[in-house]
């Protein structure tokens, strides 16, 4: 695998990768005995179209967001809930999970903490190896307002910091959905194609854009919601937790496009039901398959928050295509080292 690294319009040089080299925020420096040059273009020079990148007109960026690859591929996508922490945002980093989204609805709202972990969610021997802008894991964000709130700068916050998707909790009308689509795209005319729902997100993508690996230009291009753009990299998940939002479900489904998982949120459902946490009981399981069977028939992934050994088989087998099983920290061997030393 060779880099090109284009120093002005015209000179260009190359050299094998994971030779020994550093990044530095505007250069590299080499350890060939090359002086510090300053870097406008990395681009690779695999054979793979998919990983050409050539400069500010590059031809073929690469499907970004791993989350909406596997959807769009009719695969199951795996993705954990975890907290805002750089520890954490390690762990998951490494896992074969397609995407992890990090809790704020449930735990503080932290930008910085969330600007933070994103950072070290990177890994350059990674990048360098796979020869791609696409993260391995591709990291999301649920944030703390219900749809009911019609909220809309919290999720420019986290777009702008560089988040591929956002879960909205508790979006149970028209009106909120086309409120949660709205927030994730940029303004445009009533004229201009896929108009619907109107973008309401601010303008300031450099940090975003930058977090991506792209120019601002190429950004604007891709941070969109998918399915409604197909090359958009930005997945809007609503969660369905009340028997108000299962009513309106399939309106929401047919007048808002651009929502690209439908969430089950059991656990406000059946608070409702007056059976919490029991999501096993008739009245529960009966909502819980309404979901399920009008995102089928709307052809809108399901997701489903608590899948685990005693359910994940018939959780695949009834066509859930967004999984969220819980990334716990394992005290296995201190448990049997207790028991061992004779400790209980």
């Amino acid at each position: 695998m060779n880099f090109k690294i284009r120093i002005s319009k015209s000179e260009t040089f190359g050299f094998q990768a994971l030779q020994s080299f550093e990044f530095r925020i505007s250069c590299f420096e080499f350890s060939r005995k090359l002086p510090i040059v300053s870097v406008s273009t990395v681009c690779y020079t695999e054979t793979s179209k998919e990983n050409n990148l050539e400069g500010s007109d590059m031809p073929d960026i690469p499907r970004l967001n791993g989350v909406i690859k596997a959807l769009e591929q009719g695969q199951t996508t795996f993705v954990a809930f975890t907290p805002v922490d750089i520890e954490s945002a390690i762990a998951m980093a490494g896992s074969k999970l397609d995407g992890v989204a990090f809790e704020m609805e449930h735990a503080p709202l932290d930008f910085p903490g969330l600007r933070g972990a994103l950072q070290f969610m990177l890994d350059r021997r990674d990048i360098v190896e796979r020869a791609t802008l696409s993260p391995t894991v591709t990291p999301m964000v649920r944030i703390p307002p219900n749809g009911i709130e019609m909220n809309s700068w919290i999720a420019k916050q986290v777009l702008d910091i560089g988040v591929f998707g956002i879960i909205f909790p508790h979006v149970s009308s028209v009106e909120e959905a086309w409120n949660a689509v709205g927030a994730c795209r940029y303004p445009r005319l009533a004229s201009a194609p896929l108009y619907n729902p109107p973008g309401i997100r601010g303008d300031a993508p450099a940090r975003a854009a930058r977090y991506w690996g792209l120019t601002q230009q190429e950004y604007y291009k891709r941070a969109d919601v998918w399915p409604l753009a197909s090359d958009g990299e930005i997945l809007v998940v609503i969660q369905c937790e009340e028997m108000r939002a299962i009513d309106n479900l399939p309106r929401i489904l047919k007048e808002v496009p651009g929502i690209g998982v439908v969430l089950i949120g059991e656990g406000d459902l059946s608070q409702e039901l007056g059976h919490p946490r029991d999501y096993e009981h008739p009245a529960v399981a009966k909502e819980i398959d309404r979901i399920l069977a009008i995102c089928k028939e709307h052809n809108v992934p399901c997701g489903h928050p608590h899948p685990d050994g005693k359910n994940i088989d018939r959780l695949v087998a009834c066509g859930y295509r967004f999984l969220m099983p819980s990334a716990p920290r394992s005290f296995g061997f201190l448990d049997q080292a207790r028991k061992l030393s004779g400790r209980s």
